[in-house]
């Protein structure tokens, strides 16, 4: 919004206007207002929460300290969504299709994440919203998404080239054509790139369009995927938050480096014109998540909710696809992944011992992954976990972010292991 008319003002010699121009600065003034937002409005928004009675609902699973969450107001995310929508209207150039399709994201999760606290705070139904009726709004966003990156004629990227010189010495260069493409990043492999159009080597004449349904599928896969990974880690004060903020330094980079023509030459990873709008969206996202610790961090006064978690998971999961680098989710998503797996391993080994021996048995004392280490009792791995038994909250959220950056870290890693 503001693009536009420093974009005049410079024109007209005005002074000043010209760092408006500027991926950095832009990005330096959006972290700062979202994480001034995110802190400034908390408190007006948490004392509205509570005078509505917004409070969270806790079962009494002998968790430690669990029972003093009680009362504490939900649906925070509202904070988040608008620490980082507002920035992002001022400092973006609001004509980018990434932009739009971020901001569609936001809006849409988020208000999903709504309907699903409403719910369960006003229809006292602790359920929330149906898991079906989820997937069906988690699947339209990955329409969205998948058909915008297909039809766009902005949703271009530009090819790696292979160059030998006169020293026979083997040079990665960009190629000067816009194309669309459905290659992606992929770790470890000598040409840091896969075509998804493998998958349809057997589809003939139809091979283009079957590549992209099958893109489109991965799309709305990856959608739901991490929105949930993040939704069931938001079970610590500053957990989802923390981790989600580590996501985004990670990401920024990542569209930094993609965005700009010699580092994509240098890393060997596709040249993304357009994508440098998207840094100073990571630069938002970073300081609404870390201004919403401000609130967020142990003892928590405001718990994020669904309003936040889902959207949170929503925004890393389009964020990566529209960089090209969703392949790289597993890692640097890490925590998402295995507070996920370890629900669906508890589930799933839980039904098989039910139905084998008539009483269902666990491997984790509870899950998600992160409430294992705040139970007392007996489990498969409980020989692995008793050194560590009981883990206070703060250490165990603390000790969750530790490695969150050293996934961060090893993701950008990758980008040179092959």
């Amino acid at each position: 919004m503001l693009y536009d008319l420093f974009a005049y003002l410079d024109n007209i010699d005005f002074p000043g206007a010209g760092m408006f121009r500027y991926v950095s600065f832009r990005s330096g003034m959006a972290l700062v207002f979202a994480l001034f937002i995110s802190t400034a409005i908390g408190r007006k928004i948490i004392n509205k929460l509570k005078k509505l009675q917004i409070g969270e609902t806790v079962r009494d699973l002998g968790l430690e300290g669990m029972m003093a969450k009680r009362g504490v107001p939900t649906m925070g995310g509202i904070i988040i969504i608008i620490a980082i929508l507002v920035p992002v209207l001022l400092f973006t150039r609001l004509n980018n299709v990434y932009i739009i399709l971020m901001i569609i994201t936001t809006l849409w999760l988020g208000g999903l994440g709504f309907i699903d606290d409403y719910i369960k705070v006003f229809r006292k139904d602790k359920k929330g919203l149906r898991g079906k009726f989820k997937l069906v709004a988690q699947t339209g966003l990955g329409l969205i998404v998948g058909l915008t990156l297909y039809m766009s004629p902005d949703a271009v990227i530009h090819e790696n080239l292979e160059k030998t010189n006169h020293n026979n010495v083997t040079e990665i260069t960009i190629h000067p054509t816009e194309t669309k493409s459905t290659k992606t990043t992929i770790p470890f492999f000598k040409n840091n790139n896969l075509d998804y159009a493998v998958l349809a080597s057997w589809a003939g004449n139809y091979k283009k369009e079957v590549t992209w349904i099958f893109f489109i599928l991965i799309v709305i896969f990856i959608v739901a995927a991490v929105s949930n990974g993040a939704n069931l880690t938001d079970g610590l004060d500053g957990l989802a938050a923390g981790s989600s903020a580590i996501i985004g330094v990670a990401l920024g980079i990542l569209a930094y480096m993609s965005s700009h023509i010699q580092f994509a030459s240098f890393l060997n990873i596709m040249f993304l014109p357009g994508a440098e709008e998207l840094v100073i969206f990571a630069a938002a996202f970073i300081g609404a998540t870390i201004g919403f610790l401000w609130y967020n961090s142990f003892p928590a006064q405001v718990f994020m909710g669904d309003t936040g978690s889902l959207t949170l998971g929503g925004i890393i999961a389009v964020f990566a696809i529209v960089i090209r680098k969703e392949l790289l989710i597993p890692i640097l998503c890490g925590i998402f992944l295995v507070e996920s797996l370890s629900v669906i391993i508890q589930t799933c080994y839980f039904k098989y011992t039910h139905r084998k021996y008539g009483t269902g048995k666990r491997i984790f004392k509870m899950t998600p992954l992160h409430h294992h280490f705040q139970k007392k009792g007996n489990d498969v791995i409980a020989v692995i976990s008793k050194p560590f038994d009981i883990v206070p909250e703060s250490k165990l959220v603390l000790r969750f972010w530790l490695i969150g950056i050293i996934l961060a870290i090893i993701t950008m890693v990758t980008l040179k292991i092959r």
